[in-house]
């Protein structure tokens, strides 16, 4: 069993920059693969990142690809996404998910969620 906080939502303008966090609890994290994923007003929830359990291996969307970066620190139990030069369009509710299996884009693939954190990009 997983549980997972995110937090460092807020707002900022575009151009800025964020760094979201997931702490999680639980004794085997550094076992799981995570993602982050996010979900806009009226859209449905899309992929963002993925890291493997080891941080070996990252996946983006290409909507964020060469802007924001996923990282994870196993000692502590958290994983990142560091955004960088945010858009409008990168606004929404983000959240982070764990999985046992691989990294995988599949929202079905991830077992456990986070309440999510809501990040708005101003114009």
């Amino acid at each position: 069993q997983v549980q997972l906080v995110e937090s460092g939502g807020g707002l900022v303008q575009a151009g800025g920059s964020l760094r979201l966090s997931c702490a999680a609890s639980g004794r085997t994290f550094s076992s799981y693969a995570m993602g982050w994923f996010r979900q806009a007003p009226g859209k449905e929830r899309e992929f963002v990142a993925a890291i493997s359990w080891s941080g070996a291996n990252t996946y983006y969307s290409d909507l964020v690809k060469g802007r924001f970066t996923i990282s994870r620190d196993n000692a502590k139990k958290t994983v990142y996404l560091q955004m960088n030069s945010l858009k409008p369009e990168d606004t929404a509710v983000y959240y982070c998910a764990a999985t046992p299996g691989g990294a995988t884009i599949s929202i079905s693939g991830y077992a456990y969620w986070g309440q999510g954190t809501q990040v708005t990009v101003s114009s």
